[in-house]
């Protein structure tokens, strides 16, 4: 389906997703992570892509596309115009306010990639179980322990609320 290149098309590729893959007896866990990892990957291709057919940047469209094979694996898929950079997942810091989104395809996708096309465009696509959620999910999400974060003493913030109880 052709997306607006912007976040005026997320939410309604989101529903429409939604409603197809539950038409097609996909899981509920397994249509979350997809939508999900669909937003994701829209909003990459709009922060990070070109529209497609050398659009104006916001006048543009990109594709989304998903499909359920005959295994049961899930595909999702957004296409762009490309862009001056590979999609490669990050490390940001904890309070930076973008940066997961490869990261969460990672956790949720049994695996992710790029194709490119012959006029420059650029596909990332992700693959799932249409029937359940990953086994190991909430071990490929769990966040460091504040321990581990430098720079971080809640300690003497802590002490003070108890001063005041």
């Amino acid at each position: 389906m052709a997306v607006p290149h912007g976040p005026a098309g997320v939410g309604k590729a989101r529903r429409r997703m939604r409603e197809q893959l539950r038409m097609s007896g996909v899981s509920d866990s397994a249509i979350d992570d997809a939508v999900l990892i669909l937003s994701e990957l829209l909003s990459n291709a709009c922060r990070h892509g070109r529209p497609l057919d050398d659009a104006p940047i916001g006048d543009g469209d990109v594709r989304a596309g998903w499909r359920v094979d005959d295994r049961g694996r899930l595909t999702v898929e957004v296409t762009d115009g490309g862009g001056p950079t590979r999609p490669v997942p990050s490390t940001p810091s904890v309070t930076a306010k973008g940066g997961r989104g490869l990261n969460i395809i990672t956790a949720l996708a049994e695996e992710w990639g790029t194709r490119d096309g012959a006029c420059g465009e650029l596909t990332v696509w992700a693959l799932l179980s249409a029937g359940h959620r990953r086994e190991d999910f909430a071990e490929r999400i769990t966040a460091p322990p504040v321990s581990a974060l430098a720079g971080l003493d809640f300690t003497e913030a802590l002490g003070a609320l108890d001063d005041l109880a």
